[in-house]
């Protein structure tokens, strides 16, 4: 375990960052047993959300795997919006895209300006948690448009309400040269390998575990990592991993659905195509290295600081990827599971271990999630619900059957982050119901896709002609009341009409 306990974490500051370790192999530290639910009264919650981290890239993980073991895992888990920035405003406000009004990454209907200016951030699973007596921290990737300079007439680098410790930077995909705001001082970050962001943030967070456990206070983190968003830049240590590894060729690969509405049926791959997907493929896989490092040292910090047995681990992703399915090169942003069913997996006290739960859960339930553990209740604004009984192998009889995805408008803008600049072939707006057994999708224009994904569970064929015009009608109300549907009530009651 060497390398990987509390007291060889430093601070994560330049002048003291981690060392970079060699090789591929990272410990994965032994899981306490956890606690019979209910025995914990507002745990610690360490939240790791990395970007654009696809379901292929588990497997590459062995300390996520490791969690998976000891935890919950959820196989039906559904981003709202395959897109970062309207993706993670779910997650702080607990809202689907329509009610938080975050559609886009930047611009006049998304990012962080937006979000700031309709006073979003004055109520979110932050400043809920710092009312119940929680420490908060934020690290690493906030949203879209957010930089660390940035004073929004504070007249200093300005940290929004709800966090007591916050590291966050701007456009740093890169993962070097990049700056940080640091509880209102920015600091610098060069190309030095011990300035890597992932190894930064795992040691500001270990920190963070470290002094707030000597405290004696229950906290909540989240750690943000930019990996493995492009251009999937490697910890210097990981570089030459996984020599020869190319993109995997599942049955959608370089095919386009039969019957899809928005694809030209000859659609295909270029070879410069395929050959530039497998080694971002390979550079995805390489960059999740320091993600997965990251995770055994933060539980080795909590086992460290005596409160593993108190402290809840999450990891999650924004949204998910495609590189060649459906003859899409790498990108986001359509309906299909490469996009949006993404990893969640949950273990800590009160979570049943080695569980695999197939009911479906969204990012707008992380808010009341968190708020139930605090012992407190979700502010009424909140869509989602708490998923607390699923980690205890419980089975609400009123769980919610459907999830909703709703993408207003791609993301065409060259500077943005997410713009797909190998190809124009972006799904037009659309809204979707997925459930467990299918997927549906409504676009602007009013043509439609359907997937029985027991039948296709690679969605290859559309299914939507041979539908009744009633079971058509139901799907479309369902899909309007869910799209229009404000609060838990009665987002709950539409999302439980489909079977």
């Amino acid at each position: 375990m060497a390398g990987c306990t509390a007291s060889a974490q430093p601070s994560g500051h330049p002048a003291a960052a981690q060392t970079a370790s060699s090789g591929p192999s990272y410990p994965i530290p032994e899981a306490p047993s956890a606690p019979e639910s209910g025995s914990v009264i507002r745990p610690n919650i360490v939240f790791v959300l990395v970007d654009d981290l696809s379901m292929n890239l588990v497997q590459y993980m062995p300390n996520v795997r490791k969690l998976q073991q000891d935890g919950t895992t959820f196989t039906n888990y559904t981003v709202t919006d395959s897109l970062c920035c309207p993706s993670r405003a779910s997650i702080f406000k607990g809202q689907f895209p329509h009610n938080t009004g975050i559609v886009k990454n930047h611009g006049s209907d998304g990012g962080f300006r937006l979000f700031h200016s309709r006073g979003q951030e004055k109520s979110t699973w932050a400043t809920d948690m710092q009312a119940t007596g929680y420490r908060t921290a934020f690290m690493g990737k906030y949203l879209n448009e957010y930089h660390a300079k940035l004073t929004m007439g504070t007249g200093k680098p300005y940290v929004p309400p709800g966090w007591d410790e916050w590291a966050v930077g701007g456009n740093a995909y890169d993962n070097f040269n990049y700056e940080l705001n640091e509880n209102g001082t920015v600091v610098k970050y060069g190309d030095k390998p011990e300035h890597y962001m992932t190894d930064v943030l795992s040691a500001k967070a270990s920190n963070f575990i470290t002094t707030t456990a000597a405290a004696g206070q229950p906290f909540i983190i989240e750690v943000s990592t930019y990996a493995p968003h492009s251009p999937f830049t490697p910890a210097p240590r990981d570089a030459d991993l996984f020599k020869g590894l190319t993109a995997p060729r599942p049955p959608a690969w370089d095919k386009v659905p039969e019957g899809s509405v928005w694809q030209p049926a000859d659609m295909k791959l270029t070879p410069k195509q395929k050959t530039r997907m497998d080694l971002e493929f390979r550079k995805r896989v390489q960059s999740v290295q320091s993600v997965d490092k990251m995770i055994g040292s933060l539980r080795q910090t909590l086992a460290t600081a005596g409160i593993a047995d108190k402290t809840l681990v999450i990891f999650n992703s924004d949204n998910g990827y495609h590189m060649g399915e459906y003859a899409l090169p790498s990108g986001k942003q359509t309906a299909y599971d490469t996009d949006v069913n993404v990893p969640l997996v949950v273990a800590g006290p009160g979570v049943k271990a080695g569980q695999t739960v197939d009911l479906i859960v969204e990012n707008i339930d992380f808010r009341p999630t968190f708020v139930d553990w605090a012992g407190a209740s979700a502010p009424s604004e909140t869509d989602g619900r708490s998923f607390v009984p699923l980690l205890a192998g419980e089975q609400p009889a009123d769980w919610r059957t459907t999830a909703l995805i709703e993408h207003h408008d791609p993301a065409t803008d060259p500077a943005d982050p997410d713009y797909q600049h190998d190809s124009k072939n972006i799904p037009p707006s659309y809204d979707a119901l997925r459930t467990a057994t299918f997927t549906y999708i409504e676009y602007v224009d009013g043509t439609v896709e359907y997937f029985d994904r027991q039948a296709d569970p690679h969605m290859l064929k559309n299914t939507a002609g041979t539908l009744t015009p009633e079971r058509l009608a139901e799907l479309r109300t369902v899909l309007r009341g869910m799209a229009t549907c404000i609060g838990a009530d009665a987002c709950g009651r539409v999302s439980r009409q489909l079977s």
